[in-house]
């Protein structure tokens, strides 16, 4: 079983920068791609980046230049570095395990939280 853990939320102003860690455990290559998801209050949970196993990455549009998303050869540990936050960027952030070439979302941690104040 994929097991998540999330670190590295917090709070930051608009247009500073947060890098979240996810420790992976039970993760087995070429199941799942791995990667992070977002929810907002009052919204839909989004697929936010990825990394296919071929080691090609997918963003979501919103976070397109602005997010990037990297992992150790191990795969044991997946990161997520945010820079330019806005305010719409705060959500619960989940360190998540997706069906490969897709945002559906197979596994998830516990999440995270992120603040963006203007």
């Amino acid at each position: 079983q994929v097991q998540l853990v999330e670190s590295g939320g917090g709070s930051v102003q608009a247009g500073g920068s947060l890098t979240l860690s996810c420790a992976v455990s039970g993760y087995t290559y070429k199941t799942y791609c791995m990667g992070w998801a977002r929810q907002a209050p009052g919204k839909g949970r989004e697929g936010v980046a990825l990394i296919n196993n071929d080691g090609s990455t997918r963003y979501a549009d919103s976070v397109k230049g602005r997010f990037t998303i990297s992992g150790d050869n191990a795969k044991t540990t997946l990161y997520l570095q945010m820079n330019s936050l806005k305010p719409e960027d705060a959500a619960m952030y989940y360190c998540a395990a997706f069906l490969c070439g897709t945002w559906s979302l197979i596994y998830r941690g516990q999440g995270t939280q992120v603040t963006v104040s203007s």
